[in-house]
């Protein structure tokens, strides 16, 4: 008996021996480059899904909520029993409700209101919609369709005027949101993230009655839920930034509320400025000033600032930086700045890359105009996120399967990007260090296990939940 199980003992150990052995003959940077010039479009994708990643430091909650999900939500009973409505016609009624009150623009359809403001509109305008738990299954399906960025005819005009418009009071509950943030966590968890920075503001929020909800209960809201047991257990890193929208009037005293914000709540890490940078009320110098003041009495607030998300050359990033920006979030014209490209190089702020957002919102015609893959190759640190991938109908995933396949990516650059994202995290540097090491240790074994099964996929990944931009642009997914 003792001498079979030594000889098993034997077998095993030389199999671990050859194995190692193997392993070490070749590299796993030559592994993947042979593995991505013999993979199908398929397979890449199911090994891109499987492969451990970073974290995704840009990306807008609301924007980052797939629209079944809206759908669902809006229809629990536990959102504080807040009923939804959406127009589903337009009867011309002329202006009979106070502008305040009337949802904008008038003639668009399936914007969703709450019922307290329905109540305020008047008979003609309150006629136009109905209920959502009344939809027929073609109106939910235009329901959601109105969010998705999915035609050839949309664009950033469609996006910016008539998709966030769509969503309405949606964004206004707190119950919802935070029920939003746990999917959202789990959907990022199963493609192998370890760190989420989403943009999660804590102002603008109403309850049943059309009532402003505290920031304060909002975040005990958000914290109640990501401190339950099935988001404990995805052991996934989150922390959130407060969003200001730019070009509003009061902006410079939404900034100084976001301060107080994040001096109050730990999870709330850093500031945001977003919005349409081809609206000149919200160009960086007007902030200057506000952001010296409030430095003066804030310490340790980040800040992670859209920037350079334009086609045109101009020096939006050079004034975000004069801002004390940590981070820039797209830089898309960045090369058109010399100096300012020139002083990026090898640190120390990090450009946030949305690959799908950009092409998708027609600020490059093809991928092949990106600055990304001269960015990453220069010096200048950079990280792949997701922007508002509920609206694009995309993963993570997607955004290393455009990279990879676009820009030949080495296994070397694809291991920066993610630990880009974990270096450049607002985090303390304890929980940094530890993340890098998590990062570490998951990355090296799944190199080992891909190179000792070579492309037994079945096995190794699964089949990656595809979604539509990838179904669309790539013919990734089956018929029905």
């Amino acid at each position: 008996m003792r001498v079979v199980q030594c000889i098993r003992l034997l077998g095993l150990s030389m199999a671990v021996l050859l194995s190692q052995s193997a392993f070490s003959s070749e590299s796993f940077n030559d592994w993947f480059d042979r593995f991505k010039d013999t993979a199908t479009d398929a397979e890449l994708h199911e090994f891109l899904y499987a492969m451990p990643k970073g974290g995704d430091l840009h990306q807008h909650l609301s924007g980052s909520i797939f629209p079944e999900w809206w759908w669902r939500l809006a229809l629990r009973r536990d959102a504080h029993g807040i009923e939804y409505y959406a127009k589903t016609q337009i009867n011309d009624c002329s202006d009979t409700s106070p502008s305040a009150i009337r949802p904008a623009p008038y003639a668009l359809l399936y914007q969703t209101i709450a019922r307290h403001r329905l109540e305020a509109l008047s008979d003609c305008e309150r006629s136009e919609f109905l209920p959502l738990r009344e939809f027929s299954e073609s109106q939910q399906t235009a329901w959601m369709n109105g969010i998705w960025l999915d035609k050839p005819s949309e664009g950033r005009e469609a996006f910016f005027e008539t998709h966030w418009q769509r969503l309405g009071d949606l964004t206004a509950n707190p119950w919802i949101i935070a029920e939003a943030l746990a999917l959202h966590m789990k959907a990022f968890a199963a493609e192998g993230l370890i760190y989420l920075e989403p943009q999660v503001t804590l102002m603008g929020y109403l309850d049943i009655d059309g009532r402003a909800v505290p920031p304060e209960d909002v975040a005990a809201v958000i914290r109640k839920r990501v401190t339950q047991p099935d988001v404990l257990a995805l052991n996934l890193t989150i922390r959130f930034q407060q969003a200001v929208l730019r070009f509003l009037p009061d902006a410079e005293s939404k900034i100084a509320e976001a301060y107080r914000i994040a001096s109050r709540e730990s999870e709330w890490v850093a500031i945001n400025l977003v919005g349409r940078e081809d609206d000149e009320r919200g160009h960086p110098k007007r902030f200057l000033e506000t952001f010296r003041t409030l430095r003066r009495t804030h310490p340790g607030i980040h800040l992670s600032i859209h920037a350079g998300e334009s086609e045109f050359a101009n020096n939006n990033i050079r004034d975000t930086l004069l801002l004390g920006a940590d981070r820039i979030g797209h830089g898309l014209n960045l090369l058109s700045d010399p100096d300012t490209l020139r002083s990026m190089r090898f640190g120390p702020h990090l450009v946030e890359i949305n690959l799908i957002s950009n092409l998708l919102l027609e600020y490059v015609e093809t991928f092949d105009h990106h600055p990304f893959p001269e960015l990453l190759r220069i010096g200048v640190p950079v990280a792949l996120s997701t922007d508002d991938r509920g609206m694009w109908d995309s993963s993570m995933t997607d955004e290393y399967f455009v990279a990879v396949k676009t820009f030949q990516l080495s296994w070397a650059e694809i291991k920066r990007l993610s630990e880009n994202s974990l270096r450049f995290a607002f985090v303390e540097e304890p929980v940094r260090q530890a993340l890098l090491a998590d990062y570490a240790q998951k990355i090296k074994a799944f190199e080992f296990k891909w190179q000792m099964q070579g492309a037994g996929l079945s096995e190794s990944a699964g089949v990656s939940p595809k979604r539509g931009f990838v179904c669309r642009k790539y013919a990734l997914c089956a018929l029905p």
